[in-house]
């Protein structure tokens, strides 16, 4: 499912209205009944219920008209709020509160903060929020703002027309005060403000209206957003055949690890080989091999030069050159350490190895203030970043990135050239040519150390099958998530550990194969 922003959206609705000759007046009739059945599906039969519509000015008030007469036609006891001066209130909107007025519901004109004393929302059974939709982009204040507070102290349900009123629709910020909504009924597409936090804890469940878009409209005016969801993804894997032996699924080389730092590499070996890749080399410094040998079986162990004891070095250069020759894919980063040795081989691999390439962790720290090595790569690159990563990659503060994770990720993806899987809640997936996904699984149970790990494996291990790097982080993402919220679920969401996810991934994989 493609999602966008307030302008996409509006861009859209143009071309709709004066390219295909459908008028405002419909989409918004589709928009107000697609609501008020979505409604009733989640209340229930509306027949007798109070109802307090809540309508601002512009097309979003005329949205909760639409759904006022609908609920008023299914007999319920409505009554519509109207924040403003009825002759304020134009176009598509004026058209459908004069059929409010035509049908006699009852309109209450408070259009100041005084007009507010003795108004109770307290005996409402649902709350209709059309106050403000996604042209909000300043910060919330006087009377909308008292209603929105008010709104928020009432005890019945609320539902949100498009965007819940004071939220900015396209980061997901509060605009100085926004409703708390149990439902929200957008329309069209999703909005990228509804799907990041604060805003998708404001939204409360969210459902999507087709609105009457024509789908060639949808596909011309793609706006290049899309989630990441299972029934996209399917068929990324194919059915291994009857005489598939491991040279067929190909082999992750993987340079890792650093004094108390095993475990990234092992983590991240054996999350390649949980994800099918036919074999994985580990190759550790050799003071660390006989660790790794312990700890690791069915991966692949190779000590490689030194040099200050336990890091890697220049001297390790060569010989993880003749390493990668005939593998399918190259791990570099985790646990690695952030001697300034260390930081050149990557940059020194960055430049010269001839295989797609998932940059971690320590690898990505080695990159800060050298990014333009980047674009010497002579494989594709996935880099899996978590914010204090990305922040130092494009010599930003976490907060920052964290305030536009979609730009950040799209930024540096596009001027580099290369994926960027900026980690976190809602990680983004950002291709060289402009493409944002947008993943929705996992959550606050994956706080835990080594899950970047983890992650790193399963993307090289699904490049090592020769699955396009794009589509590996896409997928492993969503797939790492879903092993994360089975396994929550299943133990509870505090203490869970990454390798807890590794027993999953088996059984996962296989609902992606078609």
């Amino acid at each position: 499912m493609k999602f966008c922003t307030a302008e996409e959206m509006r861009r859209l609705d143009h071309k709709t209205i004066f390219e295909c000759g459908i008028p405002g007046v419909v989409l918004m009739e589709n928009a107000g009944r697609g609501a008020a059945v979505l409604t009733r599906q989640y209340f229930g039969d509306l027949a007798g219920r109070k109802i307090v519509v809540l309508c601002g000015r512009g097309n979003n008030g005329g949205d909760g008209l639409v759904m006022a007469r609908i609920f008023h036609g299914w007999l319920a006891e409505v009554k519509v709020v109207l924040l403003a001066e009825r002759g304020a209130v134009q176009g598509d909107a004026r058209i459908n509160l004069d059929i409010a007025l035509n049908m006699g519901l009852e309109i209450v004109e408070v259009r100041e903060e005084a007009h507010l004393e003795g108004f109770d929302l307290g005996e409402a059974d649902l709350i209709i929020d059309a106050i403000l939709g996604t042209g909000l982009n300043t910060e919330v204040r006087g009377l909308y703002r008292r209603v929105i507070e008010l709104v928020n102290q009432a005890a019945g349900p609320v539902v949100a027309v498009d965007v819940p009123s004071g939220l900015d629709a396209d980061t997901g910020r509060i605009l100085g005060a926004a409703i708390k909504a149990d439902l929200t009924v957008t329309f069209g597409l999703p909005k990228v403000g509804l799907l990041l936090a604060p805003g998708e804890n404001l939204a409360g469940r969210l459902e999507v209206v087709d609105i009457g878009i024509p789908p060639h409209v949808l596909a011309e005016a793609d706006p290049g957003k899309e989630l990441l969801l299972e029934d996209t993804l399917v068929g990324l894997l194919r059915p291994r055949a009857g005489d598939g032996h491991k040279g067929h699924y190909g082999h992750a080389l993987i340079v890792a690890c650093s004094p108390g730092k095993t475990g990234a590499g092992a983590m991240t070996g054996l999350a390649a080989a949980r994800t099918g890749a036919g074999l994985v080399t580990l190759a550790v410094p050799a003071g660390l091999n006989p660790i790794l040998e312990e700890k690791v079986t069915e991966v692949m162990t190779e000590p490689l030069p030194e040099g200050e004891p336990g890091f890697l070095a220049s001297q390790s250069l060569d010989r993880i050159l003749e390493l990668a020759r005939g593998k399918s894919v190259l791990a570099l980063g985790p646990g690695l350490g952030t001697r300034p040795e260390s930081a050149e081989l990557v940059r020194s691999l960055v430049q010269t190895v001839e295989l797609p390439l998932v940059i971690d962790a320590d690898g990505l720290n080695a990159l800060a203030g050298q990014t333009e090595i980047l674009k010497k790569a002579k494989g594709e690159v996935v880099l899996t970043p978590h914010p204090g990563e990305m922040a130092r990659l494009i010599g930003r503060s976490p907060a920052q990135v964290q305030a536009d994770r979609l730009g950040a990720a799209g930024d540096f993806a596009r001027s580099h050239g290369v994926i960027v899987v900026l980690k976190g809640h809602r990680t983004v997936v950002a291709a060289p040519d402009g493409r944002l996904f947008l993943n929705t699984t996992g959550g606050p149970h994956m706080a835990s150390g080594g899950m970047g790990d983890i992650l790193t494996g399963m993307i090289a291990g699904l490049i090592s099958q020769g699955i396009a790097p794009l589509d590996a982080a896409g997928l492993a993402v969503l797939v790492h998530g879903l092993a994360a919220d089975q396994t929550a679920e299943e133990k509870g969401p505090v203490g869970l550990l990454a390798s807890d996810l590794l027993e999953r991934l088996p059984g996962l994989w296989s609902r992606f194969i078609a």
